[in-house]
């Protein structure tokens, strides 16, 4: 059994309400054992931007002193790991308009092999973590009529950070 993270859902919402806590944050609370409290001060020019890039990520990562290795157009999933999520729609063709249909989730191989998802949108269950299985068919349509109405519900790996 994968560990739920060191906060709930309405704290998550607290601290996206008082500061931003978003997606980005949440994936590396919950993938390095952290509270939204904790890793605030680590978070580098975040809360002017209130998005994480991969070169934020980095820098958030290398903040904390975490181990990792660096991946960009990954063919699989972290056995333990941050992974960056591109959504896919009518933005394709335009690097700028796309970079900004991204999301961010923690990835870790459970015991029976598969892979476990937290994702800060799935909270609402008690953990944030999912299969992979449910988060293709249960989290990712919620975030996309929700969050990216135009996304055409295809989605690929940008970038993953292996953490060691």
């Amino acid at each position: 059994m994968i560990a739920p993270p060191r906060f709930t859902l309405a704290e998550a919402q607290a601290h996206a309400d008082a500061w931003g806590f978003n997606c980005g944050p949440a994936a590396v609370c919950a993938m390095l054992n952290m509270t939204p409290a904790e890793i605030r001060p680590f978070l580098d020019d975040f809360e002017r931007k209130n998005y994480t890039n991969p070169m934020l990520m980095r820098r958030i990562l290398e903040n904390l002193q975490a181990a990792y290795r660096w991946q960009v157009k990954p063919d699989a999933w972290p056995r333990r790991g941050l992974v960056r999520i591109q959504w896919h729609g009518p933005w394709d063709p335009y690097p700028r308009q796309a970079a900004r249909q991204t999301h961010w989730v923690g990835a870790m191989t459970r015991e029976t092999g598969d892979t476990g998802v937290f994702d800060v949108n799935a909270l609402a269950n008690g953990s944030g973590w999912v299969s992979l299985t449910d988060w293709h068919h249960v989290v990712v349509p919620y975030i996309l009529k929700h969050a990216v109405p135009d996304a055409d519900g295809r989605w690929s790996l940008t970038h993953t950070a292996h953490l060691t």
